[in-house]
């Protein structure tokens, strides 16, 4: 893949997020009305996984307009968000301003972030969605290092790559492993609106979850542990029900496979729980 075709890749997905961010932010699925009055945009597994994070520095990579983000410093702790579209960014610093919350949110494509954003962190947080923007997981790993202060900690919680594999209607169409050209998709709507007027184009990326922890490991951090679920916490894929639990399966019950997964990363080699 030649780097003009990248940046065009990268151009378009961007143009896309610009106006996903646009359609999102009134969209019952984020609800920044009931953020606004207390809603927490967190789920119980990242809450439970990363455990208290209070007065710990923490980056947030692939933000969006940044819920998850001031949903964290919430809970205390000192956040900065980042997100290549520049819209999104202008709504999360718009509605951080509105609710007096201390985040700072910065627009860049993640491998351009080491020239725009200095020090490091306790915490590096990524979630939901975020994986298949990614044209190069080698880099990634390098990031999430050098942004890491000595003994913090890379936490994701992602939906599983196997997951990707299946369309809407629960057939295997994609592709596990990754390949260097991405996969190009031409649609309407979105997860959080799949009847809004909205055209658009993207370019994915598929990676394995071989991928994911050799792109850790590579980068000098130490996996502490990988979770996989039978379950994801939304129902944004049709050949998923919702149970009496709240959360999504396989409308198959007796096919069971990975929907989501997580995974927690130290950088250092002294263990700390």
């Amino acid at each position: 893949m030649k780097e003009d075709e990248l940046k065009e890749y990268l151009k378009k997905n961007r143009e896309m997020w610009n106006g996903l961010a646009s359609l999102h932010v009134t969209s019952k699925f984020y609800d920044v009305e009931g953020f606004k009055k207390g809603k927490t945009s967190l789920t119980f597994i990242e809450r439970k996984e990363l455990g208290d994070i209070s007065g710990r520095s923490l980056l947030h990579l692939q933000c969006h307009f940044g819920l998850d983000t001031m949903s964290w410093a919430h809970l205390g702790a000192r956040v900065t968000g980042v997100d290549f579209s520049e819209k999104a960014i202008k709504l999360a610093g718009s509605i951080a301003q509105d609710l007096k919350i201390d985040a700072r949110f910065i627009q860049s494509n993640i491998y351009d972030l080491p020239r725009v954003l200095e020090g490091q962190f306790d915490i590096v947080y990524t979630s939901y969605g975020v994986l298949c923007w990614l044209p190069n997981l080698t880099k990634w790993g390098e990031i999430i290092s050098h942004f890491l202060k000595e003994n913090g900690s890379f936490y994701m919680v992602e939906f599983h790559p196997i997951r990707a594999m299946f369309d809407d209607d629960g057939n295997i169409t994609e592709p596990y492993f990754h390949t260097e050209e991405p996969i190009k998709y031409e649609g309407s709507g979105s997860y959080a609106d799949p009847t809004a007027d909205f055209r658009h184009i993207s370019y994915e990326w598929t990676h394995s979850l071989g991928d994911v922890v050799n792109a850790l490991v590579e980068a000098g951090l130490h996996i502490e542990f990988l979770h996989e679920f039978p379950f994801s916490t939304s129902g944004d894929c049709p050949f998923l029900v919702k149970a009496k639990d709240g959360l999504w399966y396989h409308k198959n019950k007796d096919i069971k496979i990975p929907l989501m997964f997580s995974i927690k990363a130290r950088k250092g080699y002294q263990r700390i729980r």
